[in-house]
């Protein structure tokens, strides 16, 4: 079902653009008025309110469940940035708790005290409150202050360029110094500072791996640079944080931070062109594919295929997950995403192979191939 506006139009995605009754029974009554109570849940969800209600309850849990994920948690920093705003973050509670532990115990006292005498509360009172609201600001203010300097986007000069690319739904990251193009996977070398040179090729996408850094937006006409590094080695999930249609809930990255050796091995075996089939059902699959219209949206470094609107498949059997995330990368589920990828993510661009059994399964033992 697709999503609505609380007006109950269709939902689109956010793109950017520069400069801006009565009844009678026995006796007569007198007219009825409809109790809300008595809708039903059907006539519940029409309403435009409700349905909004439910947008926004929904996106609040998927906030939180990104938030709290093992792989992708802000309260567990694993960056710079990542812990300046879980500093923040925990400065901002305990700041929050004990104004509330306040609060309370004045507001207990008063009704205590309620019926002893005036109501009107001693001027002393009113200036604290005051002095205590401007003295919390300030101390908010300047801790923002503190925890921007290890935010920023002052590139250094020893920083790994990465490019990533939104589109929709499914991310391309390039590495232009490496000459290494892969899809949906971000590898970082531990220690080391990395620049993300960000933007979009259709409508607005948002950036974010909260145990390493804020969230930064993907625009269609302009680059954006977020500055993160990884200190210590794991795998964190992410997603994207914008609107950005109907697949946005699908449109996952796996961002794995590991050693500077392993991240070198990594990038030494990405940049290889792709094997030569070993088996008679791998080069017929890979005829099959050059013969095929999958070459005018992939490539596969090596060969002919130099398409580029879809996801570079030079390595796609070294990747865990298939369709940004939708699927684990197997056999049978490249066998169905091939098949008919619209009963998996509906609405990609990706149109189903025309393809036989005996070819189909030709064509996925030549991609399973691309190590």
């Amino acid at each position: 079902m697709p999503m609505v506006s609380g007006r109950g139009a269709p939902l689109q995605p956010r793109r950017f653009r520069t400069g801006s009754g009565g009844y009678q029974g026995e006796h007569e009554q007198s007219p009825r008025q409809p109790d809300p109570l008595d809708r039903e849940p059907a006539e519940e969800e029409a309403r435009p309110g409700g349905r909004r209600r439910g947008d926004v309850t929904l996106s609040l849990l998927l906030g939180v469940g990104l938030v709290l994920s093992p792989q992708a948690s802000s309260l567990d920093p694993q960056g710079p940035g990542a812990k300046a705003a879980a500093g923040l973050w925990w400065l901002m509670v305990v700041l929050g708790g004990v104004v509330f532990l306040i609060m309370a115990a004045l507001l207990v006292i008063g009704l205590r005290r309620e019926g002893q005498g005036s109501r009107r509360p001693p001027e002393k009172w009113i200036g604290a409150g005051v002095a205590a609201t401007v003295v919390l600001l300030i101390v908010v203010f300047a801790a923002t202050l503190v925890a921007m300097r290890d935010v920023t986007a002052d590139v250094p000069p020893d920083a790994l360029v990465v490019e990533v690319v939104g589109h929709q739904w499914w991310w391309e990251v390039h590495y232009p110094e490496q000459g290494v193009t892969t899809a949906n996977e971000l590898h970082l070398p531990v220690g080391r500072d990395v620049a993300l040179r960000l933007s979009s090729s259709d409508v607005i996408h948002s950036f974010w791996v909260p145990a390493l850094a804020g969230k930064m937006d993907l625009l269609p006409d302009r680059e954006n640079t977020l500055v993160l590094r990884a200190d210590e080695g794991g795998e964190h999930a992410s997603e994207c944080a914008e609107f950005c249609g109907l697949q946005h809930y699908q449109m996952g990255l796996t961002v794995t931070a590991e050693t500077p050796e392993a991240f070198s091995t990594w990038i030494d075996r990405q940049a290889s062109p792709a094997a030569e089939p070993q088996t008679e059902a791998g080069r017929r699959g890979l005829d099959l594919f050059l013969a095929s219209k999958c070459v005018e949206c992939h490539t596969i470094r090596g060969t002919a295929a130099e398409g580029n609107g879809g996801p570079d498949l030079t390595h796609l059997a070294s990747r865990q997950q298939l369709g940004a995330g939708v699927l684990p990368n197997t056999g049978p589920d490249l066998t169905t995403w091939i098949t008919d990828p619209h009963t998996v993510k509906e609405g990609v661009d990706m149109p189903a192979a025309e393809l036989g059994e005996d070819e189909i399964a030709a064509l996925v033992a030549y991609l399973g191939s691309l190590k």
